[in-house]
């Protein structure tokens, strides 16, 4: 009798689920480590604030492009009832919980016969990898959220190829739940629209490919309405982004390793400084032979299983995958990605190409916890426990005895090989990951401020800032998430590697002529005209600031100490450059995808424990 396979979701919650579920948990902690002390995360891209503003950039509504919507919106709301680093810290450990397990229940849904071991090595391999160390030293915790939803975005879209009635809610919700949390950043909904769209392709499944591929893209497209609409409403992105950050923020090769070695390893993210001191010596090519290897031994297994055209696809799309960046690293790929940015609009999205890579994650931990059997039987061949070759029945082992399969055993050694190819991820990624505390300087100029109009013009010029409660790692300025108010931001950077900086400049046309007045002290009284109410100059960070002694001087003292300094410009600020109706608009897109998120997520509780368990 053939034991009919555990459905894709089981009405009961049992071992077999809690015991993933705990060990990600745990995992995710040993990872996050510090960071779950008291403070707030600031380290690169990463700023979280005790309280944040609905302001029009976190609306995506300025002139810069809008990557980071919908999430300052969210925490912008949230963050009214509940302090947002306390927030940060949850959806961070949140993400990386929700990853590991999802993985697990991937590999238990398409390999059903696997024991808890091979399970818990695809949880390993899913939050224990390079690309989660290096977004979360590049500050990126929001882009793990789309991470995250990759191995449940596979289970819904399974659950939508086993239904003849796609737009019904039981089928549709728990897609739309994940495409709606992946969505908390642009670059999240690309990933989990892409798994959808190419698994509901396929042929095969309950009923037309057409339906469910229309019912897939309108949850796609609400899942992705914040940051589609506020480039619309805003232009930002219309007129292309510079191609100097094509080859800036392309895939970088790690030590002993080309190109497509780092990425095959889930590594070679563009910023140097950004990864685990064990990636940055000749451990990154042990790490990724060790991580390799783990994967490797299941791709015999998975190969055997093509026939199952899911199985199939998650291969096919891990190699594409770790491919397509490396091609975009190369002269050509360069080249083609320069005429990209300038010539369609939204294409510098696709810049920092070793995000990608996300993409391979549910492959690889497949193929580990397929794998966890051919390591086994490696392993019994090397340590000499081979049974004879016509054995008879009085050899014959007896079930349950040493030369029994022990897959559990395999995945032992094949989550301590995980482990131990990327040791520094944990605590912290080597205590780099821990949170600061602001001064109380920025909680009175925000009170300042609540309440006025105008924009807060900020100095020292630059994106980035270092403070002296920040650490050593350059921080996106945290003033746009402070204030109450706009601040008009450049969006230009300067990237440094091997000793070479690259200037990239950014969309914001405004801020660019903002700083420009400021650093060449001019006139005060041509600010208004810009939108400027106020200059705030941030004291204890390095940067430049020209001549801006000689407009400060034209300005009124309202509040200052050793930290900041807050101006207010004399006349009244012009409006936003944006119709009214584009807030409302922005507004109404962001509510659509909080209602797909929050129904999503109810109907899905709603019908998992009436569903009936089935064959994928």
């Amino acid at each position: 009798m053939i034991a009919r396979p555990p459905g894709l979701l089981r009405a009961r919650f049992d071992a077999r689920d809690a015991v993933p579920a705990a060990y990600s948990l745990v995992l995710a902690a040993v990872v996050l480590g510090p960071l779950l002390g008291p403070g707030y995360l600031l380290l690169r891209d990463a700023v979280s604030t005790p309280r944040s503003y609905l302001t029009d950039s976190a609306l995506g509504l300025t002139d810069a492009a809008a990557r980071a919507v919908p999430q300052d919106a969210l925490l912008a709301v949230a963050s009214t009832v509940v302090d947002g680093g306390l927030l940060v810290k949850a959806l961070t450990l949140l993400s990386l919980w929700l990853a590991g397990w999802g993985a697990a229940r991937m590999v238990s849904a398409l390999l059903p016969t696997l024991t808890p071991g091979p399970l818990l090595l695809a949880s390993t391999v899913t939050i224990w990898n390079p690309y989660v160390a290096e977004r979360l030293l590049q500050g990126h915790w929001s882009l793990l959220a789309g991470y995250a939803a990759l191995p449940w975005t596979v289970l819904a879209a399974l659950r939508l190829r086993r239904s003849a009635a796609p737009w019904s809610p039981r089928a549709w919700c728990p897609l739309g739940l994940t495409l709606a949390a992946a969505g908390l950043t642009p670059t999240g909904a690309i990933l989990a629209t892409t798994v959808a769209l190419v698994l509901l392709a396929l042929p095969g499944g309950v009923g037309a490919r057409t339906p469910r591929l229309l019912t897939a893209a309108a949850l796609a497209l609400v899942a992705s309405a914040p940051w589609l609409v506020a480039t619309v409403l805003s232009g930002a992105g219309a007129q292309g982004s510079d191609p100097a950050g094509v080859a800036a923020f392309a895939a970088r090769a790690e030590p002993g390793l080309a190109t497509v070695g780092s990425l095959a390893g889930l590594g070679g993210i563009w910023n140097a400084d950004a990864v685990p001191g064990s990636r940055t010596s000749l451990w990154a090519l042990v790490g990724t032979a060790l991580l390799l290897t783990v994967v490797a031994a299941g791709v015999p297994t998975l190969w055997r299983r093509r026939g199952n055209p899911v199985i199939a696809a998650l291969g096919v799309t891990a190699a594409a995958a770790v491919a397509l960046p490396a091609l975009a690293a190369t002269g050509w790929g360069l080249q083609a990605g320069e005429w990209a940015v300038v010539h369609v609009p939204g294409a510098g999205l696709l810049r920092d190409a070793q995000k990608w890579v996300a993409l391979a994650v549910p492959g690889y931990a497949l193929a580990a916890a397929a794998g966890a059997g051919a390591l086994d039987r490696f392993g019994r061949r090397v340590f000499g426990d081979r049974e004879r070759a016509t054995p008879s029945p009085a050899q014959t082992p007896a079930r349950g005895s040493a030369r029994e399969p022990n897959p559990a055993a395999a995945a032992v050694v094949g989550i301590a090989a995980v482990l131990i190819a990327l040791p520094d991820l944990a605590w912290g990624v080597g205590g780099t990951l821990r949170p600061v505390h602001y001064p109380s300087s920025w909680s009175e100029v925000a009170a300042r401020l609540e309440g006025h109009s105008g924009d807060v013009a900020v100095l020292p010029s630059g994106t980035f800032r270092r403070f002296p409660y920040s650490g050593d790692a350059p921080v996106l300025d945290p003033a746009p998430r402070l204030l109450p108010l706009d601040v008009p931001q450049t969006g230009r950077l300067l990237v440094t590697d091997a000793g070479q900086s690259t200037d990239i400049g950014g969309e914001g046309a405004r801020a660019e002529r903002v700083e420009a007045l400021l650093i060449g002290g001019g006139p005060a009284d041509h600010l208004p005209g810009l939108g400027v109410g106020w200059v705030l100059v941030e004291r204890d960070a390095a940067g430049p600031v020209g001549d801006a002694g000689r407009t400060l001087a034209q300005l009124e003292p309202v509040f200052a100490d050793e930290h900041l300094a807050l101006y207010r410009v004399p006349g009244e600020p012009a409006p936003p450059p944006h119709r009214a109706g584009a807030r409302a608009a922005a507004v109404a897109a962001h509510l659509a995808w909080a209602l797909l998120l929050g129904g999503s997520a109810l109907g899905a509780l709603a019908y998992r424990g009436r569903t009936r368990a089935d064959r994928v």
